[in-house]
């Protein structure tokens, strides 16, 4: 605090917050609020109501942030989507060894999953509630994240680093892997992310046939 020349204390000045910070702030507040209420009671039984009264905000006032719910959801999954695919690019750079990308392939979808719960959770179960054209977007997305994987296992079974019958098969089994992990796994448990990850990664390796 500061003295002003009568004695008395004045607090020290604090620059105010701008108006495009503040609206950032709460509009991810009300993606918080809405994934959570996604989550816990489905798309469709939450209502815009129930999204403002988690944040405290009333009526009208929330459409100043935000259109619908649906525009919620959709930047939901679709960010899911981006951010999976951004985490598998990064992944496989650094190395050409096709089995070295593919555990850090899987390395990063674990990773995602349990870190990112509500997000697996939502986007695995109310893509039908998605209306278009925002479903094909996603829809486009998840098949260009299996594709990814998918052409990873195709690249090892030709270079006899992997031996397996149905490289789609195996490509679909490890994706599942990311849905049980968002199911089962919190923090403070008996593994870290990271050792989890480790071992999904074994896991996947033996799926595609890697041979000791």
């Amino acid at each position: 605090m500061t003295s002003s020349r009568s004695g008395s204390y004045e607090r020290p000045h604090r620059p105010a917050q701008p108006e495009d910070t503040r609206a950032a702030d709460r509009r991810s507040a009300i993606r918080q609020a809405a994934l959570r209420l996604f989550a816990e009671q489905g798309y469709r039984a939450t209502t815009m109501t129930d999204i403002g009264a988690a944040v405290g905000i009333r009526g009208p006032s929330l459409y100043k942030h935000v259109a619908s719910k649906h525009e919620l959801l959709a930047e939901i999954m679709i960010g899911t989507m981006e951010q999976l695919i951004a985490d598998n690019t990064a992944a496989v750079i650094g190395t050409d060894d096709v089995r070295e990308q593919l555990r850090r392939s899987v390395e990063a979808h674990i990773r995602y999953h349990a870190r990112h719960r509500l997000e697996a959770f939502v986007g695995n179960r109310e893509i039908g509630s998605l209306e278009q054209p925002d479903q094909d977007r996603v829809l486009r997305g998840r098949s260009d994240y299996e594709r990814r994987f998918r052409e990873l296992i195709e690249r090892g079974v030709a270079e006899g680093t992997f031996h397996l019958q149905s490289a789609r098969i195996a490509s679909y089994s490890i994706l599942d892997m990311g849905i049980g992990v968002a199911s089962w796994f919190h923090e403070g448990g008996e593994f870290s992310v990271d050792q989890l990850a480790y071992q999904y990664g074994d896991i996947a390796l033996r799926i595609v046939g890697v041979r000791a």
